[in-house]
């Protein structure tokens, strides 16, 4: 069975600027992880190939630092990794990274199941998979909680939805994206690190994309329009109240009445 993977690269920190200009979050200089998520996405490729045999794959967008990314899912066993990196990604909603995505799967082109991870942790949309399956044309579950059983042209799995539990069997090749619950992820090998330091990671740019149109791609390919971004002010300004309790309950509700909080 061939596996892959989606993977990113995200800040390893709150502390993160924005572009005022671009409405981006600037990267450069701040120290970056795995997106949390995708490690759960990583430990199911893991124990689905232990079970079925095969290969899996990464693939994640971002600058060439995302390169870390890639060299670590070699440390947890992933057995091949590409990363689309060019200036013309740069800026990319969600829908311009789905269909990145999608282009450099078409490009690895052999595959059977695709997994992500529910969501990044540094936008929080839970929407590059779905979006990912439906450029490539494939089925998609999302949200799943348990893989129930890997059969020879299909996969059965556990949706979480928010007030029930749903049983689904969808056919190759598909995608699916997994919630934390799904396993424990397993920690990177020192000795695999080592095994793997001289193995390549494989890079794709724009040119090497079937569709090399400008303009589907980062912020040419990005409809959402973000009007402004900030982050939210930080403020230690404190109010001490004193008084009894009658006092004190008109005095805090007065303040509430004036910041129109209530």
């Amino acid at each position: 069975m061939n596996i892959i993977v989606c993977i990113k690269q995200v800040p390893g920190t709150t502390s993160v600027e924005v572009d005022p200009v671009t409405g981006v979050l600037k990267r450069d200089g701040v120290e970056s992880k795995m997106n949390p998520y995708d490690l759960f996405a990583l430990e199911a490729a893991l124990r689905i190939r232990d079970e079925k045999g095969g290969k899996i794959t990464s693939i994640t967008m971002g600058p060439p630092q995302a390169e870390e990314v890639i060299c670590e899912s070699y440390y947890m066993g992933v057995d091949d990794g590409y990363l689309l990196t060019d200036r013309k990604f740069g800026g990319a909603d969600v829908v311009a990274t789905s269909y990145t995505l999608s282009q450099g799967i078409k490009k690895i082109n052999q595959y059977d199941l695709i997994i992500c991870g529910k969501q990044t942790t540094d936008g929080d949309t839970a929407q590059v998979g779905p979006e990912v399956s439906e450029f490539l044309g494939i089925p998609h579950v999302a949200n799943v909680g348990k893989i129930i059983d890997i059969k020879e042209k299909s996969i059965i799995v556990q949706m979480n939805m928010e007030e029930s539990v749903e049983i689904q069997e969808i056919k190759f090749p598909c995608l699916i994206t997994v919630d934390k619950d799904i396993y424990t992820p397993r920690l990177p090998s020192y000795k695999r690190k080592i095994e793997t330091s001289n193995r390549k990671v494989n890079y794709l740019s724009i040119k090497d994309l079937e569709d090399k149109n400008e303009l589907n791609y980062g912020l040419n390919g990005s409809p959402t329009q973000v009007e402004r971004i900030f982050p939210p002010e930080v403020s230690s300004k404190k109010i001490m109240l004193e008084g009894k309790s009658e006092e004190l309950t008109e005095k805090l509700f007065n303040i509430l009445s004036e910041k129109k909080f209530i």
